[in-house]
């Protein structure tokens, strides 16, 4: 099974390409927690909602991974939970970048156009910038493998198959 995060400031196009992916291939998508929780508890967080929402996107994950698929999609984990950490408080629990990480992350470029939808934050260019940078800045402190997804939704499609495949090859 080879598992790959969608990892990226918001709007950028992460839920849309998993959601196509899960209709062309039927690669199973675990949602993004953090937008359910917001949805149900509002978007007023404090670091105790951040580390619950990274529990409970890791509690959908292994149920997911049960079902042991060719390849799982997820839709951000803790390690975009702790870009928000330090997007919204400037700090980093050491928790949520202990959890297991993904075999690939996939970083979504900001170069698509913001879409309000009632829980995002950063819509303003310059907070765009800032988090696609604290994203990135994640994943290099994790040391995980990724490569960055950008351009067109056609280009982020070609894109991330090709990822996927080369993944694939590498770890068969």
């Amino acid at each position: 099974m080879l598992t790959v995060c969608f990892h990226g400031a918001e709007s950028t196009g992460k839920s849309v390409m998993a959601a196509q992916l899960n209709a062309q291939f039927g690669w199973p998508v675990v949602a993004e927690y953090g937008r359910e929780y917001c949805e149900v508890h509002g978007t007023d967080l404090a670091m105790a909602d951040l580390l619950a929402i990274a529990e409970g996107h890791m509690a959908a994950t292994a149920q997911a991974a049960e079902a042991e698929p060719d390849v799982l999609i997820c839709d951000t984990d803790p390690l975009m939970t702790a870009a928000w950490a330090q997007m919204l408080f400037g700090e980093v629990p050491d928790a949520l970048l202990t959890y297991p990480k993904a075999d690939l992350y996939l970083l979504f470029e900001p170069d698509v156009p913001w879409v309000a939808d009632g829980t995002r934050f950063f819509g303003e260019k310059s907070e765009r910038t800032q988090f696609a940078a604290l994203a990135e800045a994640m994943l290099e402190r994790a040391g995980v493998r990724w490569l960055p997804i950008s351009g067109s939704w056609e280009d982020r499609e070609a894109q991330i198959l090709a990822a996927v495949d080369a993944a694939r090859r590498t770890s068969a």
